[in-house]
């Protein structure tokens, strides 16, 4: 292996077996594993959020997991920051850095970097959001349509955090947000591996079913009623929490709730499916096959 500077990248869809492998993978390399889930990096939301044990997390020297407040703002850019340290220091060091994590976008911002976007005024963040109360996604999508139909072809039009943040650097600054987007990044100084985990998609769905039911019973619903008071912020605004406060609201019942987040979390899983098709770099393995995956590292470090 050649004195270059490298990132093992993990990923794969929500509750594939990302964390297992890499801890497996850290074995080898005895370096750090960088969390890319913009979930478990809140100290607060652990069991909806299938977050490692804090034996894992300390014997894989995982970073940025139990890492802010539900309180405090987080982003793509504010990890991208974070996590290029840990990246730098493991290579000051020696060593191979590892991230891994489903969250597609903060993958990206680490390994090619993001676009800087102007900070835009609250009261236009505000209107939008209002606009998707009362007039729901659909008017959202068709206004990115009119307004940026480059960006509106190259999105997830079903989220709507994305949707709000494209219109609002629309309606702040009066261009394109592809336009933004079309700005050449300088390449990161590392060579990256990525490795995409992958099955069947029924065996990932059952898979999934079956997270959800040992969250359940794991306390998932006493987790959520502890952050009650918390429950307008953005943080918890996401899959298995959002449920369990209209449960614990009287809105629907615990059965209700139970498949509610079963189904919402297919569709994230779908979600994810459809960023890993566009992610062409990556091998992909079944999840099972840590020989596989161990072996294609150790090819891409010699080969460069």
């Amino acid at each position: 292996m050649s004195s270059s500077k490298y990132l093992i990248v993990i990923t794969g869809p929500t509750g594939i077996g990302k964390t297992e492998l890499s801890l497996r993978l850290n074995d080898i390399y005895n370096t750090s594993i960088i969390s890319a889930d913009s979930r478990q990096v809140y100290k607060e939301m652990s069991i909806g959020t299938a977050k490692p044990s804090q034996q894992e997390i300390t014997d894989g020297n995982i970073k940025l997991v139990n890492y802010i407040s539900v309180t405090e703002e987080y982003n793509a850019g504010s990890f991208e920051k974070d996590a290029i340290k840990v990246v730098n220091q493991d290579h000051a060091e020696g060593n191979i850095s590892i991230i891994c994590g489903g969250t597609g976008l903060y993958i990206k911002a680490v390994t090619e970097g993001l676009n800087e976007y102007p900070d835009i005024p609250k009261a236009i963040i505000k209107n939008i959001e209002s606009e998707l109360k009362d007039y729901g996604i659909e008017a959202l999508q068709k206004r990115l349509l009119e307004s940026d139909p480059q960006k509106y072809a190259n999105m997830d039009i079903q989220n709507s955090h994305r949707l709000i943040r494209a219109l609002s650097i629309i309606d702040h600054t009066g261009r394109p947000f592809s336009e933004f987007q079309a700005i050449e990044l300088e390449p990161r100084p590392f060579k990256v591996i990525n490795v995409v985990l992958d099955d069947e998609r029924e065996v990932i769905y059952k898979r999934v079913e079956h997270r959800v039911d040992k969250m359940i019973a794991n306390g998932l619903i006493d987790e959520v009623e502890s952050l009650i008071q918390y429950k307008d912020l953005k943080a918890l605004n996401t899959v298995g929490y959002s449920e369990v406060f209209q449960y614990l609201d009287g809105h629907i019942t615990k059965e209700f709730c139970i498949s509610e987040i079963k189904k919402n979390t297919r569709r994230y899983a779908k979600r994810q499916l459809t960023w890993l098709r566009k992610f062409n770099d990556g091998k992909r393995f079944l999840y099972s096959d840590f020989d596989g995956v161990k072996n294609y590292v150790e090819q891409e470090l010699d080969r460069y």
